[in-house]
């Protein structure tokens, strides 16, 4: 009997995870492009912006480092407003914590809720930082936090 059930729970196991791995890109896709909703509850897109540069920081309230790149962030968005970028700052976590920071911070990012996890993404550390050409193709992927405002990067994301 027991092995009858260690095969089964084996069965099931494998044939899920092979289900899960088909479906993730499918999910991945998605949610990157359809689950995003601005502190206002409304649907954004990344289509929203196309013909601009967007820079999608993945970030939570409870994360160090994401705070701690935030004023180097806020200051490379100013620098980069010129050259056609749109920075986003979508977080798993919900509505109420998401405006409770912004309010207390008062950083002038647009923040966003998005609707489902960060591991649906593929993301597993924080911050992540996804870049989209004006072409809405994702041309570059930064996992940890960045000195956002330094002449290489600001250099980089202009090159982009």
């Amino acid at each position: 009997m027991k092995k009858i059930i260690t095969a089964c729970f084996l069965i099931t196991l494998l044939g899920c995870k092979t289900e899960i791995v088909k479906d993730k890109s499918v999910k991945k896709t998605k949610i990157a492009m359809s689950s995003l909703v601005d502190l206002n509850g409304k649907e954004i897109k990344l289509s929203d912006y196309k013909g601009k540069k967007i820079l999608v920081n993945y970030w939570a309230t409870w994360c160090g480092p994401c705070k701690a790149e935030m004023p180097a962030l806020l200051r490379a968005q100013t620098i980069l407003k010129e050259s056609n970028y749109i920075f986003l700052l979508p977080s798993d976590e919900s509505m109420e914590k998401i405006i409770a920071f912004k309010d207390k911070t008062n950083y002038d990012f647009n923040f966003l809720k998005l609707k489902g996890s960060l591991s649906q993404l593929g993301i597993y550390a924080l911050p992540t930082t996804y870049i989209y050409n004006e072409k809405g193709e994702k041309v570059k992927e930064i996992v940890g936090s960045v000195i956002w405002d330094s002449k290489e990067m600001i250099q980089t994301l202009k090159d982009l």
